[in-house]
């Protein structure tokens, strides 16, 4: 282990982070992992798998609450604070102003060459992310098997994502009675404040909420506080699950169509932070919609503003809150050994998240074939998009053979959409 960082340090570091996570969740965590673990040595290899197999177990983005546990570890409540803040910070003013932007043209057509070539590039990262996380997580015969078993669970069976970490967690738990290594590292958080911290977050989450209902409880502010501040507690299952709740809770309030919900989707694709950025979105246009022509534009930003804070303010909640007690878990063997197998069904996850996306991206069309319990997605092989493949071909080569920064991936990829859009057109 390096020395400590100072708080100015840790600070830089999750700016960096909250600017070039793109990727989804595999490639942030694997950001954060490189930076923290890797290059600095700020928090070691087994601490860092304990925190990100105790924040996929939460509701809500996983990405975000794992840079807050780490920014919590080195420097305490505040460095919670920072770390969590500035990781969803850039995405959030990015957000906001591609969402000014949809409400001004009406449509986000004009982003599709563009968010094609970025597709591509999420692919690539993915893959990247998903090896990485391999060698680290699905270590031994036991978190291979774990990690094969919870990939073929969520790709071929109607088994939803919390069962399967419920399961791994559950057979870690009894294996650990047989083979279960502890931490011999006696730096553990004290208890005293975690009841005080839980009060103070719930007060600072809910705060907001109430005060909307207060002011116009049948106003679009209050609905969107209401709903996403639910939705915080119930998300298990990462992003997508998350987004198809939203979609069906966004039709029956009259916020957005389907159509307005995957543009916003798109958009979110742009921006880095979590993909749940995409609530940023839903809230801008639901306030924008509903408010009077005159306070329509300062009511928007409050409605990405109220979605932003009911989904991430509750991850405080869970690390400062629960952190300390997680953290004494690292010398209980059976506790070890449940939250290494969640840390292995996770690669399963993040290999079935990654083929369904490229899937979706590569194959126009497709059919959802269901045998009972079983299920699988069957791409219709005359629909492959050869932009796509030769986009997704080109982000692989430059990511693992030329190892491409992810900031210059992107800006590739984007420019490389945007050119294959215009030879075709040609």
């Amino acid at each position: 282990m390096s020395t400590a960082p100072s708080l100015r340090q840790a600070c830089a570091v999750w700016f960096k982070v909250g600017c070039l996570g793109f990727g989804g969740p595999a490639g942030q965590i694997a950001l954060l992992h490189r930076e923290v673990v890797e290059k600095r040595g700020w928090v070691d290899e087994d601490r860092f798998a304990h925190a990100l197999s105790f924040c996929m177990l939460l509701p809500g983005p996983e990405a975000q609450q794992l840079a807050t546990w780490l920014g919590w570890r080195l420097h305490g409540v505040r460095g919670g604070l920072a770390a969590g803040l500035l990781f969803v910070l850039p995405g959030l003013a990015a957000m906001l102003g591609l969402s000014a932007l949809y409400v001004v043209h009406g449509q986000a057509r004009w982003a599709a060459p563009v968010l094609l070539g970025l597709k591509a590039a999420v692919v690539a990262l993915v893959l990247q992310a998903l090896l990485r996380m391999a060698g680290r997580a699905a270590r031994g015969r036991a978190g291979a098997v774990a990690a094969i078993l919870a990939f073929l669970a969520l790709t071929f069976t109607i088994a939803p994502f919390p069962l399967v970490i419920l399961v791994a967690g559950l057979g870690g738990w009894l294996w650990g009675a047989r083979n279960g290594a502890i931490a011999t590292d006696v730096e553990i958080p004290p208890l005293k404040g975690a009841g005080r911290a839980a009060l103070v977050c719930l007060a600072a989450w809910l705060g907001p909420v109430v005060l909307a209902f207060l002011l116009a409880p049948r106003s679009a502010l209050a609905q969107i506080g209401a709903v996403f501040s639910g939705l915080a507690v119930v998300s298990f299952g990462g992003a997508y699950a998350a987004l198809a709740y939203v979609g069906q809770v966004s039709g029956e309030l009259g916020w957005l169509t389907p159509g307005q919900m995957l543009d916003g989707l798109g958009l979110a694709e742009t921006t880095p932070g979590p993909l749940v950025l995409v609530f940023v979105f839903v809230g801008f246009v639901a306030a924008w919609r509903d408010a009077d022509p005159t306070l329509a534009w300062p009511m928007a930003v409050l409605g990405g503003l109220m979605a932003a804070w009911a989904t991430f303010a509750p991850s405080f909640l869970w690390i400062f809150a629960g952190g300390p007690f997680v953290e004494r878990l690292r010398g209980h063997a059976r506790a070890v050994a449940a939250l290494s197998w969640v840390g292995a069904a996770v690669v399963g996850v993040i290999a079935s998240l990654a083929l369904w996306f490229a899937v979706h991206l590569l194959f126009r069309t497709g059919n959802e074939a269901a045998w009972g319990p079983f299920r699988a997605t069957l791409p219709d092989l005359a629909s492959l998009d050869p932009a796509a493949l030769g986009l997704v071909a080109l982000a692989c080569g430059l990511t693992f053979a030329i190892r491409l920064p992810i900031l210059a991936l992107v800006a590739v990829m984007m420019l490389a959409g945007a050119a294959c859009s215009m030879l075709l057109a040609g």
